[in-house]
């Protein structure tokens, strides 16, 4: 049980920001260009949550045993990475978050399975990059979500007891990862949701329709810390 909150942690993609739109130009320019079909918007955002292999799976129709799935999921990255940050938003209601736990004096940070190449450019894209706590990418890790140290790396980094943390992530491997912590963990359902997925069976301790339920979800964590 958590007996103070200490700190808030998110996943990146589908939780705190939303990439979707970047992702749907870089990828549909991409088939553009070598005569493919486009892909909606929709089946992009059920699939960004997991990461670019996939889209490169969803545009191209091979798989990664293909000859020519590393040069396109090659082309894809860089055509990304020139296309950072430009459509791409804080998810309705998180502004509101972020501006409430920095006037608190709470830290919150970032715990996802985006490789730092983009995700410092994008928290610098959206401005976030000076206000943001510890920022824990694979590139800093030897085990990746579900396992939990990037989370406890996250912890340790901030001086905090896990226990007295929230986790708020839209896919499985999220809400496991912040049992696996330790930490308190809440559905971001508003994410990247999978049509397959039940996230009400993923057992989190809570569950938010809309960005704005994580506010007042802090409010009443944080009225029962001592301060």
């Amino acid at each position: 049980m958590m007996e103070r909150l200490e700190a808030v942690y998110f996943d990146l993609d589908g939780t705190l920001i939303d990439t979707a739109p970047d992702f749907y130009t870089v990828l549909n320019t991409l088939l553009k260009k070598h005569g493919r079909p486009e892909v909606t918007y929709s089946a992009v955002r059920a699939n960004v949550s997991n990461g670019a292999r996939a889209l490169t799976e969803l545009g191209f129709g091979v798989g990664p045993d293909d000859a020519s799935f590393a040069p396109l999921l090659d082309e894809l990255l860089n055509a990304y990475e020139q296309h950072l940050a430009v459509d791409t938003v804080l998810f309705p209601g998180l502004a509101e978050v972020l501006d409430w736990l920095d006037a608190q004096q709470l830290s919150w940070g970032i715990v996802t399975n985006k490789p730092a190449r983009f995700t410092g450019p994008v928290l610098e894209g959206l401005h976030l990059h000076q206000r943001v706590g510890p920022v824990i990418c694979p590139d800093h890790v030897k085990q990746r979500k579900p396992d939990p140290e990037g989370l406890l790396i996250a912890a340790r980094d901030d001086s905090v007891n896990p226990a007295n943390c929230l986790y708020v992530g839209d896919h499985l491997r999220d809400i496991q990862a912040g049992q696996n912590a330790g930490m308190e963990t809440a559905v971001a359902a508003f994410g990247y949701i999978d049509a397959d997925d039940d996230p009400r069976g993923w057992q989190a301790d809570y569950y938010l329709e809309q960005g704005s339920d994580l506010l007042p979800l802090l409010q009443k964590l944080y009225e029962k810390t001592p301060h």
